[in-house]
């Protein structure tokens, strides 16, 4: 039975039935299955049409669960429901950070769906839903980081799309000086999510990956203190008050689209699902922008980093019908219905071959370049760090807006987190 806090939450998110049983009996027919997608728009409805087909084909019914639409509170939703044992949500949708955290209350879907479909999926994201050797999610989208520039810009000054953070600095610093002296005083050169929040820590794992830099690496030893890191945070901490607003320090992903789509900003830092909106009718900027992998860093083995963004569908351990819960994560996550979302909905595939179709490249010119961007992927340091990880984001999210905002130095900054993520990890043993 749910707490009191779940049961009153659920109370006002009611679950609405979505799917009857049409089809022929089968062995996993006759259940009711209810699933928690987001509340949000396309989204929603998308998971909602999606669950309704799969009820059609087997013979099954569905309740959708409507939940908060903050993640942090849907979160805490999913920990309450699941303390609990609550059998009142089969199938969860999760963040891309949130295995580690929750593996001990989800179902291993390692023998539930066949070897090939598991293979299909993009092998970061296999690797991020495997905890202690359990697939214990399957990917539904993916999304990453990128670069969204002002195409006339560019062209007016005869500059090319910059390929390393240096050249990115270089560029919004000539053309902000040549736009400011016609009166563009509102211009800025360089947009991004700078707020003490989790967005924070995906650009900062940006621009310390693309140096070849880690602040926990793949093993779980704490390397906060990196030269490269520091060199990272200390070129990003320069673009404040010049080629960035100080304002920057306050923005999410919302407020940096804001800025970059009424035309008062050159370069940004976005989500996949800022191209859609930047291109609409009635955009400022519509056919001006263009979009590409975010740049290199510094050093021989400088590369494009970007960090794994999406979520993942989940099966509850409490769920009284495991099989037919993970037979309706098997259909979501498919390729024919990924490939729908992903046209009605530009939620991007997880599964590699889609990047190679026709109608998804001619629908999103976007997808030809999605292979390249996926294999400079970084996976945030959720799954080695497991129920550790809300502690660790915060550390880093707090060292990085710190030493942006000028409360003490990169190196400083990095010097306690590297004492605060090794106090965590218990000297990066993680146990």
């Amino acid at each position: 039975m749910p707490s009191f806090r779940a049961r009153s939450l659920l109370l006002r998110a009611p679950l609405l039935l979505i799917g009857v049983a049409l089809a022929a009996p089968s062995a996993l027919a006759g259940a009711r299955i209810s699933i928690s997608c987001s509340s949000l728009g396309v989204e929603a409805e998308l998971c909602r049409t999606g669950a309704e087909e799969w009820a059609k084909k087997t013979g099954n019914e569905v309740s959708l669960v409507a939940t908060p639409p903050n993640a942090d509170e849907r979160f805490s939703l999913y920990l309450t429901l699941l303390a609990s044992r609550s059998s009142d949500v089969d199938v969860l949708q999760i963040d891309v950070t949130w295995p580690g955290m929750l593996v001990s209350h989800l179902v291993d879907l390692t023998p539930l769906i066949p070897e090939n479909e598991r293979a299909d999926h993009l092998p970061v994201l296999i690797a991020n839903d495997t905890v202690d050797g359990k697939l214990i999610a399957a990917p539904f989208f993916v999304d990453v980081g990128l670069l969204y520039y002002r195409k006339d810009l560019l062209e007016r000054y005869g500059k090319p799309v910059p390929k390393t953070w240096r050249e990115l600095t270089d560029v919004a610093t000539e053309i902000l000086k040549a736009e400011r002296a016609k009166g563009s005083g509102d211009l800025q050169g360089f947009v991004f999510q700078g707020k003490a929040y989790e967005g924070l820590a995906c650009n900062a794992l940006e621009w310390i990956a693309s140096s070849d830099g880690a602040i926990v690496d793949a093993k779980g030893r704490v390397t906060a203190e990196a030269p490269e890191n520091i060199a990272a945070l200390t070129m990003a901490k320069a673009w404040i008050g010049t080629i960035a607003p100080r304002g920057v320090l306050g923005y999410a992903e919302e407020e940096t689209r804001t800025a970059f789509q009424s035309g008062k900003a050159i370069f940004m830092r976005n989500w996949p699902y800022a191209w859609a909106l930047g291109n609409a009718k009635d955009s400022p900027v519509s056919g001006r922008i263009g979009v590409t992998a975010l740049p290199r860093g510094d050093g021989p083995r400088a590369r494009s980093a970007t960090t794994l963004g999406g979520q993942q569908l989940a099966v509850s351990k409490y769920s009284a019908h495991v099989r037919q819960a993970a037979d309706l994560v098997r259909y979501l996550t498919g390729a024919e219905e990924q490939k729908r979302r992903a046209l009605k909905g530009s939620f991007n595939p997880t599964r590699a071959a889609l990047y190679r179709d026709p109608e998804l490249i001619a629908s999103n010119p976007l997808y030809q370049e999605f292979p390249a961007i996926l294999d400079g992927a970084v996976a945030r340091p959720s799954t080695v760090s497991g129920r550790r990880y809300n502690k660790v984001s915060y550390a880093i999210i707090q060292a990085v807006h710190d030493a942006l905002s000028g409360a003490g130095s990169p190196e400083d900054n990095l010097a306690a987190l590297g004492e605060e993520l090794n106090r965590i990890s218990h000297d990066g043993a993680w146990n």
